[in-house]
């Protein structure tokens, strides 16, 4: 039997998808903004809210991020495109309908969100486009990636949305259809021409002894030879 979550048990830590009305999640999520010690994630969608009071992000899945992060930065000075923005981190909300904290938020386009002093720390998604692209970077098992955050995302129209899977090294790009509907692709559209091939051979050499600065640097001279040899 689903539980649901109501005011009483917002100090808890719930990393399952639990029954809750979006008055709880404002709640907790106001809690959250005036707090200066807690890190967490929030998920709400369908009547249900997913809490990840993270704490310090573990080192696999920092390493990942900025290992990403890197990996997209070369890729863009390789293949140029302008007005791209990275901003992972950030709170995405639709009032009384959906919110996420994905890992990755990319938008393409001079139109992306504006912070202005006295507004809440939000992505007002009533107000700003949805993202071109959102990630999460997985290093617990993949249900919630591939099942409610997949709908979650696709309900608020991100056209693709990739999952890094940090234990099995493997990345999922998926890909948003006329039936508001994903599919999973091995090519961005977002980032043209960047496969998930090419992210798993480099997820494949971090180790005791391979930084994601050196990784990174492999991933620059692959595609500078693909370049090259064009």
């Amino acid at each position: 039997m689903t539980a649901t979550l109501s005011t009483q048990h917002l100090s808890e830590r719930h990393l399952s998808w639990q029954e809750a009305t979006w008055k709880v999640y404002v709640q907790l999520r106001d809690r959250y903004e005036n707090s200066q010690t807690s890190r967490v994630k929030l998920f709400f969608h369908n009547g249900s809210l997913l809490v990840d009071d993270m704490g310090w992000e573990g080192i696999n899945h920092s390493v990942i991020r900025e290992l990403l992060l890197l990996l997209i930065g070369f890729w863009i000075a390789q293949n140029p495109q302008e007005n791209i923005s990275f901003m992972g981190g950030c709170l995405l909300e639709k009032e009384e309908a959906d919110a996420a904290s994905p890992d990755l938020v990319f938008y393409v386009g001079a139109d992306r969100p504006q912070w202005e002093e006295g507004e809440s720390r939000k992505i007002d998604l009533n107000r700003w486009r949805s993202p071109a692209l959102v990630g999460e970077i997985s290093d617990t098992p993949l249900a919630s990636e591939l099942d409610e955050k997949k709908q979650l995302y696709a309900a608020l129209g991100i056209s693709e949305y990739w999952v890094i899977d940090v234990r099995g090294g493997q990345v999922f790009f998926f890909q948003l259809n006329e039936q508001s509907q994903y599919y999973e692709v091995e090519s961005s559209s977002v980032l043209p021409g960047l496969a998930t091939v090419l992210l798993e051979q480099a997820l494949s050499k971090i180790g005791s002894t391979t930084t994601n600065m050196d990784v990174a640097l492999w991933f620059q001279q692959q595609i500078s030879q693909v370049s090259t040899d064009a």
